[in-house]
């Protein structure tokens, strides 16, 4: 069976504030069962994991990149390996937020490779960035 995967057992899963909670995301994730998990739970948890746990953002997309490098989870309508790039990309930068390497990562794995946005420091790298037609 394939399930997907929402923000509050991503964030229980990593963040391990409660044991028991922990224990019982660990048991899904860390199973065989084929996951999915969508670029929106990703932007979510790491914006949880920074506001509500205030971790640092190295220490977050460590725990992302970790969390996907796992064999049973995949990207539901994203290539893989572009959502992982988009994070590493978030990594030593203060501009990039998780929600907009989501939103990168969408757009290559699309092949349109087009985002429209008003945000100065978007990430440009293999895409075009527009604020108009």
């Amino acid at each position: 069976m394939t399930g997907f995967l929402d923000t509050s057992m991503v964030v229980r899963y990593l963040v391990r504030d409660v044991p028991e909670i922990a224990e019982q995301a660990a048991e899904v994730i860390d199973s065989d069962e084929d996951l999915w998990i969508i670029g929106a739970v990703l932007a979510e948890a790491g914006y949880v994991m920074r506001s509500v746990y205030l971790l640092q953002r190295e220490m977050i997309i460590d725990h992302l990149m970790a969390l996907l490098s796992k064999r049973n989870i995949d990207c539901h309508g994203l290539d893989k390996g572009l959502v992982l790039q988009g994070l590493l990309m978030c990594r030593p930068s203060g501009r990039i937020s998780v929600a907009d390497a989501m939103i990168w990562a969408a757009a290559r794995s699309s092949g349109h490779n087009l985002v429209y946005t008003f945000d100065e420091r978007f990430p440009r790298e293999g895409i075009t960035v527009r604020t108009g037609p």
